[in-house]
């Protein structure tokens, strides 16, 4: 990626910066599968303690941490009650069915938010012709939802009737800390209201790879063995352990410039001509609806003309996501 290329595809596309390189280079490091690893120990504690839970598991990716979560929750026979437009079920190959044989509840949210009730409906009774509830996974912020944020409130209802059935509560958290940073929540709380959660290190914080799972102890200690067996045991793993403790003390703060970025492309899209519809602009994410009479194909064609990628989204629906590689100048132009 060049430095006159604007890349609004994703905030996954971001390039470690001197100090995160110097922090790997500098990192103390071991053998992980025997838990010898020194950074990723560090950086499992911190991001536990952050949430106010116990453990963390450090992963290749989101997809594998959400994945070991549900496997980890559920067996087969069973379902998972999610957003009909949720991450682990669109975007992750199927792997609820591959990895854990379950089966899914799909629920119609607003801007991907679900509501107490709308969980509770769908909680199956016992019944030897339905699958047992043995799940609720929740995504926030939501990425087809243009970067909504839940609030708290709402969750902490959701919370309610998954401890009130005894069904276990999941957060897929990709993009938790742009959640924090736009609504000043307390990211304790979320500790409090779930039982587990999957953190990226990858998108807004900038690491080159990374995310921690977490949970209590007991939980996270069954996990390291379903990580083994998806082949996400890693050796020396403290130099990609190090960016994403260089990211959690260094990059989230700094989210507040991304949505204010967002903000402002959001904005000026709205006004223009071509463009039938902007999504709620929260977060990071500017999501919009072109005109018909304007081909996603021919205004992405031209879009790369000028130097600038981004994603197609839907039909005629088109995704810019700002991060820390587009800055104030880049936005401008």
């Amino acid at each position: 990626m060049t430095d006159s290329l604007i890349d609004l595809r994703s905030d996954t596309v971001t390039r470690p910066t001197p100090a995160m390189l110097e922090a790997m280079f500098r990192a103390p490091v071991g053998d992980d599968v025997y838990d010898e690893d020194p950074t990723v120990r560090a950086l499992e504690q911190e991001a536990a303690a952050r949430f106010g839970l116990e453990a963390g598991l450090f992963c290749p990716s989101g997809t594998m941490t959400n994945q070991i979560a549900i496997k980890a929750h559920t067996e087969p026979l069973s379902e998972v009650i999610c957003e009909q437009n949720s991450h682990i079920y669109l975007w992750e190959v199927g792997g609820i069915a591959f990895h854990s044989g379950a089966s899914v509840a799909l629920l119609p949210g607003r801007q991907g938010r679900l509501t107490a009730a709308q969980v509770e409906t769908a909680i199956r009774p016992v019944n030897i012709h339905y699958p047992t509830t043995s799940l609720i996974s929740l995504e926030n912020t939501h990425n087809r939802g243009g970067g909504s944020c839940y609030d708290l409130a709402d969750i902490a209802a959701i919370a309610e009737v998954a401890q009130r059935h005894s069904i276990p509560l999941h957060l897929d958290g990709a993009r938790i800390f742009n959640a924090l940073v736009a609504t000043s929540q307390d990211a304790a709380e979320y500790g409090r209201l779930f039982d587990t959660i999957s953190v990226c290190l990858s998108k807004g914080l900038g690491a080159p790879v990374g995310s921690v799972l977490l949970g209590s102890k007991q939980f996270i200690q069954k996990t390291k063995r379903i990580r083994k067996v998806m082949g996400g045991g890693m050796r020396q793993a403290g130099y990609l352990a190090a960016a994403g403790l260089y990211a959690l003390e260094n990059n989230v703060d700094r989210l507040a410039d991304d949505h204010r970025r967002a903000r402002q492309l959001g904005s000026t899209l709205a006004a223009q001509p071509y463009v039938a519809e902007v999504l709620p602009v929260e977060t990071n994410l500017v999501i919009f609806r072109l005109q018909d009479t304007l081909p996603a194909e021919q205004f992405l064609s031209h879009l790369e003309q000028q130097g600038i990628k981004a994603s197609s989204f839907g039909p005629q629906m088109i995704r810019f996501v700002t991060h820390l590689d587009v800055d104030d100048a880049k936005i401008s132009r």
